[in-house]
């Protein structure tokens, strides 16, 4: 099973957005789904602060600032 992290910070309406794609593949495709709250490591708002959201699925970054739900179906169903 496939595994979706999502690094995002709280009030980031792009993250917010996002959120919503990946729930509603989810409602298609199982996948285990995880979030991050950047805000909680300095080096993650180093690596990701300026590029979010930005979503990797099984450890591969496949999108920043916004997420392209047909895209990840297909990343989530290998």
């Amino acid at each position: 099973m496939a595994t979706v992290v999502l690094y995002a910070r709280p009030g980031c309406h792009l993250c917010d957005d996002a959120r919503v794609v990946i729930e509603a593949a989810r409602a298609e495709v199982a996948f285990v789904f995880e979030e991050v709250d950047i805000e909680s490591d300095d080096a993650l708002v180093r690596d990701y602060g300026l590029r979010i959201p930005v979503v990797a699925v099984d450890g591969d970054e496949l999108f920043e600032i916004s997420v392209n739900r047909t895209s990840l179906l297909a990343a989530v169903r290998g």
